[in-house]
Formats: C-alpha cells, sequence, structure tokens
C-alpha cells in the first residue's frame, strides 16, 4: 500500500480553494447572467433554461449517489479510493434543494404554466386523460411529492458521506457494516424517488404523454452524467498531484467500462427500446412526443445523440487499450460529458402544439409547416441556456471541491483499501 493511500493527512488544500472559487464564480456568474438577460417575470425561456441546468447538474448527483451505494451493496474492495471522490460529488445533494425552490414557488403561486401546462386548471378540465391525472398532477401533491424526492437524497447523501468520514477517525468496522445494510433500502428508495422526480419534472412538461421507460431512460442519463464527470474529475486531480496512488490505470480502466455499459450500451438499449414500442404501437397519445424530435432541426439533434452518444463512443469504448490510456479516456469523457447536455437538452426543450397536431392530417403537413416557419417546436437556442448551465454546473464543482477539501481524499480506514490500491484488471 503507498504512502499516500495511507496518509489521513492527504488533503486538497490550495487545488481544493481554487477549484472552490473558481465554480462559485462560474456558478453564480452563469445564473446571474441568466436572470440579467432575461429575468424572471413568466419567461418561459427562463424557466426552461433554468429547470435544464438544474437537471443536468442533479442527474450527475444522482449518478454519484447510485454508484456510492452500489459499492455497499455489492461489498465492492476495487472502488474504495473512487468512491470518496463519488460521495463528494453526491454530497452537493445535501444542497441543491435551494435550486429547486424556485420552481416550487413558481408551482405555489400559480406561475407554474410557463414549465407544466397542467398547472392550468382550464387546461386539465375537458380532457378525459388529463381530467383522470387531476388528483396526481396538482400543486399540492407534486409539492409535496418534490420534497419527499429532494430530502431522500439529500439524507442518504448525508447518511453515505458522513459515516465514511467518521470511519477515517475511528476505524470502526461497523461503520462500514452499517452502510451495507442500508445499500439494499436506499437503492430501492433511489430507485422510486429517482423514476418519480423524472415523472413528474420532464415527463409532465406534456402530461397527456406517458412511458412506462422513462424513469429508466433517466437513470441511464445520470449514469452516463457520473461516469463521465468522474473519469474527468479524477484526471484533473491526478494532473494536480493528487491520487496517484489511488486513482491508477486499472480504477480509470474500470470506470471506462462503467461508461461503456451504463452510458453507451445501456443508454442506447433502453432508448430504442422505449422509441420502438411507441412506433409499433403507433397511437397518438404516445407518438405525440416523438413528433417534435423527428421534424426540422430536432431531427439532426436526434441523429446527433444516435451517432455521438452511442456509435461513435461504442467504437471508442469497446476495446480495452482506450481505456487504459488515461489522456484518450479523459477525451472520450469531456465528449460523453457533452452529449448528456445534449441528451437532456432534447428531453426538455422540444414541443409541438398541441392544436397543431390535431389539425394535421399528415407527417408532410407537420414538415411544410416547419418549414415555412408556421410551426414552431420548442427550437430556441440561446445565451440563457449556456449560462444557466455554466452556471450550474460551476456550483456543483464549487460544492464537490468543498467536500473534498474536509476529508482524506481516501477512506483511509476502509477495511477494503488495502484490495483497491493493489486492484488489477485480467
Amino acid at each position: 500500500m503507498t504512502h499516500e493511500a495511507q496518509s489521513g493527512n492527504l488533503r486538497l488544500g490550495g487545488l481544493g480553494s481554487s477549484a472552490m472559487a473558481i465554480g462559485a464564480i462560474v456558478g453564480l456568474g452563469g445564473l446571474a447572467a441568466t436572470i440579467g438577460l432575461d429575468g424572471v417575470g413568466g419567461s418561459a425561456g427562463f424557466w426552461k433554461s433554468y429547470l435544464l441546468a438544474y437537471m443536468i447538474a442533479l442527474a450527475i448527483c444522482q449518478g454519484a449517489l447510485f454508484f456510492v451505494m452500489l459499492q455497499h451493496i455489492t461489498k465492492s474492495g476495487w472502488s474504495v479510493t473512487v468512491r470518496r471522490p463519488a460521495e463528494a460529488i453526491a454530497s452537493n445533494l445535501q444542497w441543491m434543494w435551494l435550486l429547486f425552490v424556485p420552481i416550487l414557488v413558481l408551482v405555489w403561486t400559480g406561475k407554474g404554466a410557463v414549465l407544466f401546462e397542467w398547472c392550468n386548471t382550464d387546461y386539465m378540465h375537458g380532457d378525459h386523460v388529463l381530467e383522470g391525472k387531476i388528483g396526481y398532477l396538482n400543486p399540492t401533491f407534486w409539492s409535496i411529492r418534490a420534497i419527499v424526492y429532494l430530502g431522500v437524497w439529500a439524507l442518504l447523501a448525508k447518511f453515505y458521506r458522513s459515516q465514511s468520514v467518521a470511519q477515517d477517525a475511528d476505524g470502526d468496522i461497523r461503520r462500514t457494516l452499517r452502510m451495507q445494510w442500508w445499500a439494499p433500502i436506499g437503492i430501492i428508495l433511489y430507485a422510486l424517488t429517482q423514476t418519480f422526480a423524472s415523472i413528474d419534472w420532464i415527463m409532465a412538461i406534456q402530461p397527456k404523454w406517458f412511458s412506462t421507460m422513462f424513469g429508466v431512460y433517466w437513470f441511464t442519463v445520470s449514469c452516463t452524467g457520473f461516469f463521465a464527470a468522474i473519469i474527468v474529475l479524477l484526471a484533473v486531480l491526478r494532473g494536480c498531484g493528487y491520487g496517484r496512488g489511488s486513482f491508477t490505470v486499472e480504477h480509470f480502466h474500470d470506470l471506462g467500462k462503467l461508461l461503456f455499459a451504463f452510458g453507451v450500451v445501456f443508454w442506447a438499449y433502453i432508448g430504442f427500446s422505449q422509441y420502438m414500442l411507441i412506433w409499433y404501437a403507433n397511437i397518438p397519445i404516445e407518438t405525440e412526443w416523438f413528433v417534435p424530435r423527428q421534424l426540422g432541426p430536432w431531427f439532426w439533434v436526434s441523429w446527433l445523440l444516435i451517432l455521438g452518444h452511442f456509435a461513435l463512443p461504442f467504437v471508442l469504448l469497446i476495446t480495452r487499450w482506450t481505456k487504459r490510456f488515461r489522456n484518450i479516456l479523459v477525451l472520450i469523457a469531456l465528449w460523453m460529458v457533452a452529449m448528456f447536455i445534449v441528451d437532456v437538452y432534447w428531453l426538455i426543450m422540444p414541443m409541438v402544439p398541441e392544436a397543431a397536431l390535431a389539425e394535421a392530417t399528415s407527417w408532410d403537413q407537420l414538415q411544410s409547416e416547419v418549414t415555412a416557419g408556421t410551426l414552431t417546436l420548442g427550437w430556441n437556442p440561446s445565451i440563457l441556456n449556456l449560462t444557466a448551465v455554466l452556471g450550474s454546473l460551476g456550483l456543483v464543482v464549487c460544492g464537490t471541491f468543498f467536500f473534498l477539501r474536509q476529508a482524506s481524499l481516501a477512506p483511509t480506514s476502509d477495511p477494503r483499501l488495502s484490495e483497491a490500491v493493489a486492484f488489477e484488471n485480467f
């Protein structure tokens, strides 16, 4: 075992402070710029950008929480040194509820229709499909569920972080057993809350549409964001001289395999399965979600995801060699971060007015209306999207390095630490 891995004083120091400062400047500056450029007075563009940014940041942290609990439930030894940075990313869930408060206030003050059309009571009445959902899609119940989701994530993140850090000081093996015991329960709570949150916060943007696979799709999105992000984070730490005995080529290799499995193969499998079932059934209330994503500029975004999120990284990551050359793997991970952001954008932004769908007699008619500019699809890339996303990611970077600075970079008293340091792929 290396001295570095054993040292309980392995802290980030100046790097952590600098990263926190940069993250805070970018984060607060990005959000301030977003507000300054558009304001918050009922602008659909602002709130769509804000939701986009929040869900991107949230997905990365959700993926980190899943990874931490997965390592405990499987009693993994190889990942012990990687787990502490993952705990730091997941720990952002302890404060990220603050960023959701503006959306809660928007819904509670009766202005939520700018994001969620179901907040308009007139819209919900007169349609038997929507009337059947009123008991679920109403401001009170929706807000209660949101508070429960955010609370569960914050408590789980705090529990695993606090137990892990406390073990550094007392070396109590019972903390490892405690985290393992709670992992199955935590995974179940995580699966339920993440699934319903994706339904409430993304799928409900179009309240008539539904998909039984959407929650699983969002799970793959969060895994993509996290595994790509942690590869970049560990590479930055190593590049600055930290964790060289803790984050070896073997750990990068395994993280590359997880990125390939969850972020490429499983993502494509779930995405295709959802599309294939809806295409085969050809039921209008289901196909309406895919209509805008196959028209106009969204058609090319869809192809970008097929090629850039699946085909290209599949070819690059299927061999072990790209996963063992850190610089190449980091470039692939950065590309996957970009594709992850595009994917969330593709989930949230497109929209076809229901009246246009109801009046259309053919696909060609819709295409001609899009070409003529008489039919909008929610395609409105703006500086707001960029500033909001930079703001949310900046705050996550700041929060991550804040938590990394508070403890050793490696869980120094974990009983499986030696297994992680000596780990080798075969």
